[in-house]
């Protein structure tokens, strides 16, 4: 795949969103897991940009609001018209004591604590707080961050479903988009289930969707898939390597879902590698070029905290894989039939 080829992400009131069809994940900037001076996360921003990325995404949970910050300055860099831009809404930074600052896989964070609001006021107070960390008004989407369960539960969604409908969260999101303030809006989450609970009670633009529809997963194609596909509905998709383990291979220690890996997943994964290897293509190649074949994916964003992530990334996306590597993985099983794959996506257009 080539990195300067851009997908459109269509919305009900502006012009259609251009989205580099490799985009970047900002939550690394966030200090997750490690920290970044701020000299290597801009020297990594700057190495995205010139690689030709177009698309950033970030949110305020990412390092409470330092990826925000730090996109910040990026932007007054980049030229803000080939410049896409998408952050999150209903978490809520509040100044609190050291002892009450969230506990998140972030480190050397400000001194706040998240409060989740999906509220009317939620939503605006959420939005105006990252427009003041990013410095700019021209943010293209705006996601719903984790509104799904997850690991809050079923109640922690069905409460945040009725602040959206019943206590304006949704109003919230429409006014924006209406009054051009932003171009679409959506929702961010680990699970294809909400989206498509989301779109049954209302009109969004698009989804970013961690996983779910990956090498190792392809259940969005019964149902989902082709509800955005009816609906005009973009997807980005996010943890392409379902957090770890398509990028590593079945090695000891491999992580998926955020957890170690069961035996099955091992499995099926040392079976995609046999197929890669027999191709001589890196798994991790065809786990991130993969979802792109899809029609309604129009983006993939894995995160990068070093120039030399960066380009690996684009090493990886423009890594050249056989016809044939697809055509195996199909009839060995290890993709399903009706999967559309990267190739069979270019022949068709």
């Amino acid at each position: 795949m080539k990195l300067t080829k851009t997908n459109v992400l269509n919305n009900r009131t502006r012009s259609p969103i251009e989205l580099s069809q490799l985009g970047f994940g900002g939550a690394p900037l966030g200090n997750l897991y490690r920290k970044i001076e701020d000299s290597d996360a801009q020297a990594t921003l700057d190495a995205a940009w010139d690689a030709g990325i177009r698309y950033f995404d970030t949110a305020p949970q990412y390092g409470l609001g330092r990826s925000e910050m730090r996109v910040a300055e990026a932007l007054a860099r980049f030229d803000p018209d080939q410049v896409s831009l998408s952050t999150k809404v209903g978490r809520i930074l509040e100044d609190c004591e050291p002892e009450d600052v969230t506990p998140e896989a972030f480190v050397d964070v400000p001194q706040k604590r998240i409060v989740f609001d999906f509220t009317y006021d939620g939503i605006m107070r959420s939005y105006d707080d990252s427009i003041a960390r990013l410095k700019t008004d021209r943010i293209d989407m705006l996601f719903l961050h984790d509104i799904d369960a997850g690991t809050h539960g079923q109640a922690f969604e069905d409460n945040n479903l009725r602040q959206l409908f019943s206590e304006g969260g949704y109003r919230a999101l429409s006014e924006l988009r209406e009054a051009d303030k932003i171009s679409a809006i959506g929702a961010g989450v680990n699970t294809w289930q909400i989206c498509a609970r989301l779109l049954s009670e209302a009109d969004f633009d698009g989804f970013l969707l961690a996983g779910r529809y990956t090498l190792l997963e392809q259940d969005p194609l019964d149902t989902f898939l082709p509800l955005c596909i009816e609906r005009d509905v973009g997807i980005i998709l996010g943890g392409p390597y379902n957090s770890g383990i398509l990028a590593t291979g079945a090695i000891e220690g491999a992580r998926y879902d955020y957890a170690p890996a069961p035996e099955e997943i091992l499995q099926r994964v040392r079976a995609l590698n046999d197929v890669c290897v027999a191709h001589d293509t890196p798994l991790i190649a065809a786990a991130l070029q993969f979802p792109l074949g899809h029609p309604a994916v129009k983006s993939v964003i894995p995160g990068a905290s070093s120039p030399d992530e960066v380009r690996q990334n684009v090493e990886i996306f423009e890594t050249p894989i056989p016809d044939a590597l697809w055509s195996d993985l199909k009839s060995q099983g290890l993709i399903r039939q009706e999967a559309v794959t990267p190739q069979e996506s270019l022949d068709a257009s």
